[in-house]
Formats: C-alpha cells, sequence, structure tokens
C-alpha cells in the first residue's frame, strides 16, 4: 500500500489574500445587507486530493454564534473604497468525511487558537474572495490502517481564494486551490510538509432576514 497522503484542511492556501493585478488599486467593494448575520454552508462535496488519494466531506459550515463572527459589519464598516471588506467567521465544521483508501478513516477538526479565521471579498469582474484561516487552524487525523497528524497552515495565516457569484443564495466556489500541510505519524503516514488541492462551494445564507441575500457590489 502506498503512503498515505491526505492533506488536510477545509479551508487553506498557500499564501494570503491577493485581490487586484500588482501595482494597481482594487476596486470599491461594498458587502450587504450591512449588519446582517449569515452562515456559510458546503453544497454538494468538499474534496481534498494529494498526490493518488482523494478525501470528501459532505458536511461543511461556518455558522454564526455571539460577538462578530459571521456578520456584516454596520455601515460604513461594510463598505472598502479600495480594496476587499473582512469579516470574522467561525472556524468551519466538517463531518461525512471518508478517504479513498481502504481501511482508513478520517476526522476533521478547526480552532482559531493562535487568531481568527475570516471571510474576505472583493468586487470585480469577476468577484473574488476567500477563507484566511490562522496558524494551524485545522487538523486532520486519520485511523485504522493509517494513524496520522496533519496540521493545516502549520508556518501562519494562510489563505484558500475561489470566485464569489451574487444570488439566491449567494455562493464562494473554490477550484483546486493549493493547501500547505505537515504531517506526523507512523508506518503508511507522509511525513514534513505535504501538499494538496482542495475544491468546494460554500452557499452563504442571511440569518439575521432568510429573504435577503448576501451580495457583494461596489
Amino acid at each position: 500500500m502506498p503512503k498515505l497522503l491526505v492533506s488536510l484542511t477545509g479551508l487553506a492556501a498557500a499564501g494570503a489574500l491577493s485581490f487586484g493585478a500588482a501595482g494597481t488599486q482594487a476596486a470599491s467593494t461594498t458587502l450587504l445587507p450591512a449588519g446582517h448575520s449569515f452562515s456559510a454552508k458546503l453544497t454538494g462535496k468538499a474534496t481534498f486530493v494529494a498526490g493518488s488519494t482523494t478525501m470528501t466531506c459532505t458536511v461543511s459550515a461556518s455558522v454564526p454564534t455571539s460577538g462578530a463572527s459571521n456578520a456584516i459589519p454596520a455601515a460604513p464598516g461594510n463598505h472598502n473604497a479600495a480594496g476587499p471588506v473582512s469579516v470574522p467567521v467561525n472556524p468551519p465544521s466538517f463531518s461525512g468525511c471518508s478517504t479513498s483508501i481502504f481501511g482508513v478513516n478520517v476526522t476533521i477538526t478547526s480552532n482559531a487558537t493562535n487568531g481568527p479565521w475570516t471571510l474576505s471579498l472583493q468586487n470585480g469582474a469577476p468577484v473574488t474572495g476567500g477563507f484566511t484561516i490562522p496558524k494551524g487552524g485545522v487538523v486532520l487525523k486519520t485511523s485504522g490502517l493509517a494513524s496520522c497528524t496533519i496540521t493545516a497552515s502549520p508556518a501562519g495565516p494562510t489563505a484558500v481564494n475561489g470566485t464569489w457569484v451574487n444570488g439566491s443564495p449567494s455562493a464562494l466556489a473554490i477550484v483546486n486551490a493549493p493547501v500547505p500541510a505537515t504531517a506526523t505519524g507512523g508506518f503508511l503516514c507522509p511525513t514534513g510538509n505535504q501538499s494538496a488541492t482542495f475544491s468546494a462551494t460554500y452557499q452563504l445564507g442571511d440569518t439575521t432576514d432568510p429573504a435577503q441575500q448576501i451580495t457583494v457590489t461596489g
């Protein structure tokens, strides 16, 4: 059996969010409705691929609790004249996960121990966005034929970027985003630095007034 090559994290990418071409000023961004709370829920499946190994999760969500997380700032904080609007979000949960390797199970936990998770959205053509996770913000543990611990974002805050579409509901689509990670474990486990790709689509719903939609404008 080849070494286990599942890498992990819900939401990590190599590097911080970068919107707009180098040397140019990013467009004005407004996130609406101001002051409303929102949830981000997976539609379809989240897929992590490393080498010949695939990990799939069927449930993932970041939902509002208390405080400022998952809440659009009140005006004028929901507007940035020259860049993205960023919002703190609760760490997303992951469940219904499996691997493509027979006899190997996986669980994923997320945390904000070393800093906050954020969602950043940038108006443009297309509208872009992504989640940033803190150092060590996602930990994947396998069991069964291989017992491994894989930590996402091991060196500091990292982000996973995608494309935003306003709709009913609006959605952030992430396709084959690179994922940095580090792994430890015994026989059949990868060791040291790892990389993978992550794909998923999250729908954002207004939890303050479900009749309204979360939208990005200029």
